[in-house]
């Protein structure tokens, strides 16, 4: 799709969001209060309830801390928080109740903050907070379960004994809206998850605007998940998450996110900064990344991938700055679903982009920081592989700028060239630009791909590394121009192997070695 098109035909939809300038309702005169021990759920509900049944409205909550358990939004509700308003989530995980009820399409998680279900017209707005005080709650539900497991079974299914904490299903999400439509959250600040922050699921038409979202306090806290949806914007908010800050998923093999548009926005994470597709049971289609800082972010700055048999196709990302982030770009085709079929990824399109990885660990400042590997190895650079007998297709990547600080050193971890055919496949593991240990190129990895174009590209590694920049491993009909490399320690600095049809401009650079290369 034409991104003006698609930003056209979003404006369209989200214009058709009702403005509810019916009552304003103060929660105040309503017996709720601010006082951070009042547990006002029950309250609130009632407002909440009886405004929706009224036709609709805008509730207001004032300066104040006004503690809650779960709450659901109804359809034509606005909560509005002002400048010092906080929505204070309860301490207690007895006062989260299940969201989606058993005959409804399944779901992974079911317990949040403030929920919607088969809703329409609803808003989170203002400059207040909504804080889950995740971190309490999670310790919680951890004591919980050690205190009284018949008590913590109630609430989840299972305990994670090998990290030795909750799994993910039974802590609440911040936000948790499923199945429903014309949905806006703007300006508020989202703060301290138990679990994923904001998780949007079988939704349509939703405007994401200006809000700040700070959740670092505990595991698994993504950002924002937006879980088989579609026509969505993500526009000037300021994101930090100890888990994957902006991330798209397809749990439902019949469906996809579709028309998503992510722009003008600051990101931080634990993990990686944006990224689809380890749930990938549907897809992914039409999707825009445009203009996004990237800041001290352990994983990848873009990671792209299909393993559960979905698709991913149409992606373009754009104009992205990236500093102290560990990896550039992360491009995986896998098939964690055995035996069932092969997902696919193609028609990607990656421009303007300028990364600084650092020799250090980038996300040192976080409490909370994403698991270390078992193994020692060597900073790993960008990959794009699919699997023997399913390419990854159709990926140009232009204008593009990697600095690397280089220092590859064979006593640390020991990938020559010679022995690359000893790099695992992985293909049923989970993806993360870490799976497959130490690779044999410092800049980029290529393998089982076809139609990959490389133009106007630049690697500059700092210190001599044992390892060359480019390696390609059964690569086809595919094209690299205008490629300068700052690189030292290997003699030739693109090694192909197994090519076929491959246009390489830089021949001075290209070293061919085994298999059946045929390139020019």
């Amino acid at each position: 799709m034409n991104p003006r098109i698609l930003l056209l035909s979003l404006v369209l939809i989200l214009s058709s969001f009702k403005t509810n300038s019916k009552s304003n309702y103060l929660v105040t005169d309503y017996g709720i209060i601010g006082d951070a021990k009042t547990l006002n759920t029950s309250a609130i509900q009632n407002l909440i309830d009886q405004v929706s049944e009224k036709g609709g409205g805008k509730i207001i909550f004032p300066a104040g801390k006004f503690l809650s358990g779960s709450i659901e939004l109804k359809d034509d509700i606005e909560l509005y928080f002002e400048a010092e308003a906080v929505l204070l989530g309860s301490k207690n995980p007895f006062d989260y109740k299940k969201v989606v009820s058993k005959d409804t399409l399944p779901t992974r998680h079911g317990t949040a903050l403030i929920s919607a279900h088969l809703r329409n017209n609803i808003k989170l707005t203002g400059s207040g907070t909504i804080n889950g005080q995740g971190g309490y709650l999670a310790l919680a539900l951890d004591s919980l379960y050690y205190a009284d497991p018949d008590a913590y079974f109630k609430i989840s299914k299972s305990y994670n004994e090998r990290r030795k904490r909750p799994n993910e299903g039974g802590r609440p999400n911040l936000i948790f809206l499923n199945q429903s439509k014309n949905i806006q959250i703007k300006g508020v600040t989202l703060k301290n998850g138990a679990e994923w922050v904001t998780k949007i699921e079988l939704c349509d038409s939703i405007e994401i605007d200006q809000i700040k979202l700070e959740s670092d306090v505990y595991w698994n806290n993504d950002g924002i998940d937006l879980v088989d949806s579609k026509n969505v914007r993500i526009t000037n908010s300021d994101i930090n998450a100890a888990d994957d800050a902006i991330c798209f998923k397809s749990h439902h093999k019949f469906s996809y996110c579709e028309n998503i548009y992510v722009s003008n926005c600051r990101v931080r994470s634990s993990a990686s900064a944006v990224k689809f597709g380890t749930a990938s049971h549907g897809g992914f289609k039409n999707i825009e990344l445009d203009n996004l800082e990237i800041y001290d972010t352990y994983r990848s700055a873009i990671a792209i991938e299909a393993v559960d048999g979905g698709f991913v196709d149409g992606v373009k990302v754009s104009n992205i700055k990236a500093v102290n982030t560990g990896n550039a770009i992360f491009i995986k085709l896998g098939h964690r679903n055995a035996p069932g079929v092969v997902g696919s990824i193609q028609n990607v399109e990656i421009k303007n982009i300028d990364v600084t990885i650092p020799k250090g660990i980038p996300d040192k400042d976080y409490e909370i920081r994403g698991p270390m590997l078992p193994f020692f190895h060597n900073i790993f650079p960008s990959s794009i592989t699919g699997i023997p007998g399913h390419d990854v297709k159709n990926v140009t990547i232009e204008n593009v700028i990697i600095r690397h600080p280089g220092g590859g050193n064979q006593a640390y971890a020991n990938m020559p060239t010679w022995r690359m055919d000893g790099v695992p496949e992985n293909k049923e593991n989970y993806p993360e630009f870490s799976m497959f240990g130490e690779l044999p190129a410092w800049g980029l990895y290529v393998r089982h791909v076809s139609g990959l174009k490389l133009k106007n590209i630049r690697l500059e590694a700092e210190e001599k590394d044992y390892r060359p920049s480019i390696v390609m491993d059964d690569v086809k009909n595919s094209e690299l121009s205008a490629i300068k490399i700052k690189g030292k320690g290997y003699p030739k600095q693109i090694v192909v192997k197994d090519v076929k049809n491959v246009k390489i401009s830089n021949d001075e650079m290209v070293e061919e070695i085994g298999g059946n290369s045929e390139s020019n």
